[in-house]
């Protein structure tokens, strides 16, 4: 029986990528919440070891090692969860790949890597899910895990972005696609420590009081909005739960302190110009129309504190 102390209870979700990092933070959120996990990883070892820690927190897991995006370990990952637990309830895809660099020195494989792991990846392992869920009447919650840069984009990151972006977009799809069924599909958007973030200098104090296990200094938890992976694993639990039913299509941002509603469908600004626009007219009244809703590529982060001031990457 479902509690509010177990919300999941009874719930069995697959969560790929789960090995380490924030994707086995969300596993291990949703077993304390009650569900029976399915781990995924690329290495068998990783892949044990999560399913272990969740056993040491007295919940049920099992592994599937297999890369995500081809349609066999989609397959195989729905197989798993009903075959162990009977039954499918909750989808987090989280795995993913980087591979940085800019545009002009990109390489197909740098593309086509990450858009595999990222995009194909998701789209697979949604598309079993989902089939599975409709043909049982299992109203489900399909819940896809984006990236800042996916919607405001990142210098060397021409692969992730197209993939983030592109998780976005196919999550509005399916909630359109999957409404009449009563399954659910919301990306969330973790702002947190990352092997991401993690080169990244500006972000260096952060993640080296992370990675030491020290409270992350408040200017970034507060002022950016920067956190930690146990920041984020709550709203993953609350999107998988009962209480989330009536919220679907939409990308939610969170870390440290802060929630956000990223790139609503409605439209942010709205301006009207009889007659249509002129290049005269948008050079004359865009800058003021769009105000603080530009992005300022270049001047993405406010100055740091001087105390948290780093001049070289995390190793």
């Amino acid at each position: 029986m479902t509690t509010h102390a177990t919300p999941l209870a009874g719930k069995t979700a697959i969560v790929t990528g789960s090995g380490r990092g924030l994707g086995l933070a969300y596993a291990q959120e949703l077993a304390r919440q009650g569900a029976a996990v399915v781990i995924n990883d690329v290495d068998e070892a990783t892949a044990a070891d999560a399913v272990a820690s969740i056993e040491a927190l007295g919940g049920r897991a099992t592994a599937v090692v297999a890369p995500v995006g081809p349609t066999a370990t989609a397959d195989a990952l729905v197989a798993a969860a009903v075959d162990t637990f009977g039954g499918l309830d909750i989808l987090v895809t989280n795995a993913g790949v980087l591979r940085d660099t800019v545009l002009w020195k990109m390489t197909d494989d740098d593309f086509d890597t990450v858009i595999s792991v990222h995009l194909r990846g998701t789209f697979t392992c949604v598309r079993a899910a989902a089939t599975w869920m409709r043909e049982h009447e299992v109203a489900g919650r399909i819940i896809c895990i984006g990236s800042p840069t996916g919607q405001r984009g990142n210098f060397g990151q021409t692969n992730y972005a197209a993939a983030k972006a592109g998780i976005v977009g196919m999550v509005r799809t399916w909630a359109l696609e999957l409404k009449r069924a009563g399954i659910t599909a919301n990306a969330v958007i973790p702002i947190a420590a990352t092997a991401m973030t993690a080169t990244v200098p500006y972000f260096a104090a952060a993640v080296e009081a992370d990675a030491a296990g020290e409270p992350m200094p408040p200017f970034f938890r507060h002022d950016l909005g920067f956190g930690t992976s146990d920041d984020v694993a709550p709203l993953v639990a609350y999107l998988a739960s009962d209480a989330a039913a009536g919220f679907s299509g939409q990308a939610v941002g969170i870390g440290g302190d802060r929630l956000q509603l990223w790139s609503h469908p409605e439209a942010v600004v709205t301006a009207y110009r009889e007659g249509g626009w002129t290049p005269q007219a948008l050079a004359e009244d865009f800058p003021t129309l769009i105000g603080d809703a530009r992005q300022s590529v270049g001047e993405k982060f406010p100055a740091l504190p001087e105390d948290l001031v780093r001049t070289q990457p995390v190793a």
